[in-house]
Formats: C-alpha cells, sequence, structure tokens
C-alpha cells in the first residue's frame, strides 16, 4: 500500500451541523430536518430531496446560491471533523504513506480543509475536478493523482453505492467505514476491509 484517499462526509467530516444550517434556512426544527434525511436515505433516494420535502418544486442549486449570497454558504470548523481524524491521518503519514481527501463537495470546500491544516499531503474535490462519484471518471482521476498503481491506493468511505463499488471497478482498493446514516444501515462485503472507526483502519494499515 502506497497511498490512502479519503471521502469527505461522513468519512471525515460529520454533517450534522451541515443539516442543521439547512434547517435553519428553510424554517424547520433541526431534528425534522435529520429525521427526514435519514427517511429518504434508507428509501435509497438523495439527500437533497429532504429539501425538496420541506420546500416542493425548491431548486437546491438555487436555495444553494441564495444561501452564499446571504453569508450562510460553505463553512467548516474544527468541530465538524470526526474526533479520530487527526490521530489517524497522522498516524498514516507517519508510517510513510501517502495520505489524500477527495470527495463530493464544490472546489470551496477544499480551500476550507485546507485552512484546517489536516495532516494530508494533498486535498481535492468532485468541483475541482469537474467529476463526481460514482462516475468511474471520478475513481480514474483518484488514480492518477495518488501515488502508486490502482492496486496500492486505499479508497475509504461510507457510501456502497458511491464509494466502495465505482472505486473497485476502477481497480483501487477499498475500506468500507462504518460511520454515519449510509455507513452503518448498508452493507459493503466487496469491499477489502469493513471498520468501525478511523483509528481502527490505522491501526490495521500500520501495525506495530
Amino acid at each position: 500500500m502506497r497511498s490512502v484517499v479519503f471521502d469527505i462526509g461522513e468519512t471525515l467530516v460529520g454533517e450534522t451541523r451541515y443539516w442543521a444550517d439547512w434547517a435553519r434556512w428553510l424554517g424547520v426544527p433541526p431534528h425534522t430536518m435529520s429525521a427526514l434525511v435519514g427517511a429518504v436515505l434508507a428509501e435509497g433516494g438523495d439527500s437533497a430531496d429532504a429539501i425538496r420535502i420541506v420546500r416542493p418544486g425548491a431548486d437546491v442549486g438555487a436555495e444553494w446560491r441564495a444561501r452564499r449570497a446571504a453569508g450562510r454558504g460553505d463553512h467548516l470548523e474544527e468541530g465538524d471533523l470526526y474526533p479520530d481524524v487527526r490521530p489517524a491521518l497522522r498516524r498514516l503519514r507517519d508510517a510513510g504513506l501517502w495520505v489524500g481527501i477527495a470527495g463530493n463537495q464544490n472546489a470551496v470546500v477544499a480551500d476550507l480543509l485546507k485552512g484546517l491544516a489536516l495532516p494530508a499531503d494533498a486535498i481535492a474535490t468532485s468541483g475541482g475536478w469537474g467529476v463526481s462519484k460514482p462516475s468511474p471518471a471520478f475513481f480514474e482521476q483518484v488514480a492518477r493523482w495518488a501515488p502508486g498503481e490502482p492496486g496500492e491506493i486505499l479508497y475509504v468511505g461510507d457510501h456502497p453505492a458511491n464509494d466502495i463499488a465505482p472505486a473497485r471497478a476502477c481497480g483501487l482498493r477499498t475500506a468500507h467505514l462504518r460511520r454515519g446514516p449510509i455507513g452503518l444501515t448498508t452493507t459493503a462485503p466487496e469491499a477489502d476491509r469493513t471498520v468501525d472507526s478511523l483509528t481502527e483502519l490505522a491501526a490495521l494499515l500500520t501495525p506495530r
């Protein structure tokens, strides 16, 4: 193994505040928004469908642009990171592995993550690359971006359909993280590894 590349949402960054911010924008209680997100994900839908339930016919992109214009757009802070993120990424880098972060977010999120000074060698988003998961083009870009042959690159994510299956189809190795609504309610038996935390993953990849 030469490289480990991490998904962002519900792998490194919890989405609790993200959806609480949407709840405030839409004028509903945060627990209602969370319940709607869980319901649509359980039915195999897109989490953005929760916004359309609250505001039928809404153009989610237009709503997001309105939020940004009102100064309520993209935001990340230390408390949004899962507590195992920094120590796990640091342990992997200290062991000589190249650590990358690449997920389905707009280009601004890459800058916000860089502002948190995470122990990573490179950070990228689908918005910056112009391709998004689960498109094979996203994982082909990961394979070109991270050092090593595809079989020497491990992609870590919580979503079997968006992360694990397409990464494997492109020849990458995979680790399914049982975290967040999707990670905890789905399985990925085809993954090379299944872990309950990044601490567990780091220990498996860097045995002492």
